[in-house]
């Protein structure tokens, strides 16, 4: 169990053992507060209300063994939490981004908000032309507001001590492929609190990586 459910956390590793019938009693964990909302109520935000509705994407930076920088880029659907996409690359620029999503709506359709940071590449015009044409709207973060961009940086979380912290990236090929294996691995199989327990997309993963679309589910 170990072995394969390093630092997802101990609810992830009940629902497992639930779904083994192992017999085990794995301590509740404490709730904890939503860190995506301020105190006061004051941090209203766009919330996603069905698939497709709002997509957020985020810049990563990560090294290979040898030391040479890479990006990865980080697509996920907010509804329910899949990670859609991961593009790897030395260096992304706003039309590594644009290039990522058109593939995604070839595919899934366009979402109807695109929510980022407001970083240089994010905010370039080019992007923003880009997501006007396409008929979808931005939700920008704002600076010096990560928990905005919540759902993407739950996910980086997870990517950095799921597999990044017990990883050495050989390549920029061998990083592609042990990203990818992982991303599947988190859409289709692996549990997540915020869904009763369930992996974010079971089947449809499948389907998008074969290039079919399925139905909205």
């Amino acid at each position: 169990m170990a072995a394969t459910a390093t630092a997802i956390g101990l609810g992830p590793i009940r629902a497992i053992l639930a779904n083994r019938r192992e017999g085990l009693n794995v301590p509740m964990s404490q709730p904890r507060k939503d860190r995506l909302w301020l105190n006061d109520g004051s941090c209203a935000r766009l919330r996603p209300e069905y698939r497709t509705h709002v997509w957020s994407y985020d810049v990563v930076p990560c090294r290979t063994d040898d030391g040479k920088a890479l990006r990865t880029l980080n697509i996920l659907d907010e509804f329910n939490r899949e990670c859609l996409a991961v593009k790897i690359e030395r260096t992304l620029t706003a039309t590594s981004v644009i290039n990522a999503l058109s593939a995604l709506f070839l595919l899934r359709g366009a979402s109807a908000y695109i929510r980022s940071d407001n970083g240089a590449k994010f905010g370039a015009q080019a992007m923003r032309d880009w997501i006007a044409a396409i008929g979808a709207k931005t939700a920008h973060a704002e600076p010096g507001s990560p928990s905005e961009n919540g759902y993407c940086e739950s996910f980086n979380a997870r990517v950095r001590d799921e597999l990044r912290n017990g990883e050495i990236f050989c390549s920029l090929r061998e990083t592609k492929i042990l990203i990818e294996r992982w991303r599947r691995h988190y859409s289709t199989k692996r549990p997540h609190s915020a869904l009763a327990y369930r992996p974010p997309a079971p089947k449809a993963s499948s389907q998008w990586t074969q290039g079919r679309a399925g139905p909205n589910t």
